[in-house]
């Protein structure tokens, strides 16, 4: 198994490079490393359900997800995101994981803070970890800045959110699938049936188990929407636990899963026709 993976991940990396080669000699060069990475496209998703109390009807949350900090991926682009998120006025804020693309040699983390900090979400704000965020040896930074950002670490647990007067919805959040340590069962423990339950998993695949649960809305990230599309052909190559699902939403009944398609980028530092993403999500009572 271990050698299937790394054959597939050697395969995955030369097909972005030879992308690259193909890039750089068809003139999109520019486009895809300096434009398309720094634009941003807000989507705007309504979900509706009976289960949602009617003093919930109308709230505003923002997903963003995989920034992947770095040299390609600036602290100034994060301030600018912070503002573009402020300027939504969302109750609730969700980040969905890769935060740093190298988090044990990354020197800015309270660059990282000051910023994620001033975030505004007055029903609060939720992460959890994606597999950079475990990724050489960087759980336990990850989960500091995030704290000490004012995020909601959630790792196979809920949380209530509830108004003045004791209505309830439920945001719950399982650990990273390719270096965490999922708990279906015990995140199964904090859903029930007569609760509106949102849940934050990065990798969208987890999407196979959780759909089981009660669970109502599934938000994640991981796949970049591919980073790198063609036409009429879609998502190149995608990263492993976003084989099925990769980009926007998808329904099953009246359970829905949303795939963000991140901020910044891995591996190499280019987008084409995946273009960065925040996400705008109002709830309403059907």
């Amino acid at each position: 198994m271990t050698k299937k993976v790394h054959r597939r991940m050697f395969l995955k990396s030369m097909l972005y490079f030879a992308f690259a080669g193909l890039a750089l000699s068809a003139g999109g060069y520019s486009y895809s490393r300096y434009l398309e990475p720094k634009l941003l496209d807000v989507e705007k998703i309504e979900f509706t359900s009976p289960k949602l109390p009617q003093s919930f009807s109308g709230i505003k949350a923002v997903q963003f997800s995989d920034t992947h900090l770095s040299d390609h991926y600036t602290l100034e682009q994060l301030k600018n995101i912070k503002e573009s998120i402020n300027a939504l006025s969302p109750d609730l804020v969700f980040f969905t994981g890769d935060l740093i693309d190298d988090p044990l040699h990354y020197k800015e983390k309270n660059g990282i803070i000051s910023q994620l900090a001033d975030i505004k979400a007055p029903l609060g704000k939720f992460s959890v970890f994606g597999n950079h965020d475990h990724g050489g040896y960087g759980s336990n930074i990850y989960a500091e800045v995030m704290m000490q950002s004012g995020f909601t670490m959630l790792k196979n647990e809920s949380r209530d959110i509830r108004l003045a007067d004791g209505a309830v919805i439920t945001v719950s959040g399982l650990d990273d699938l390719m270096l965490g340590k999922p708990d279906y069962q015990n995140l199964e423990k904090g859903l029930s049936e007569e609760t509106f339950n949102i849940l934050l998993a990065h990798e969208p695949d987890a999407w196979l188990h959780t759909k089981k649960l009660a669970v109502d809305v599934q938000l994640s990230g991981h796949s970049h929407g591919g980073q790198v599309q063609l036409p009429f052909y879609g998502p190149l190559i995608t990263p492993p636990f976003a084989d099925i699902y990769t980009e926007g939403l998808y329904e099953y009944g009246e359970m829905k899963l949303y795939v963000n398609r991140g901020l910044g980028t891995t591996r190499v530092p280019f987008r084409f026709l995946s273009m960065p993403e925040l996400t705008v999500f109002t709830f309403n009572k059907a």
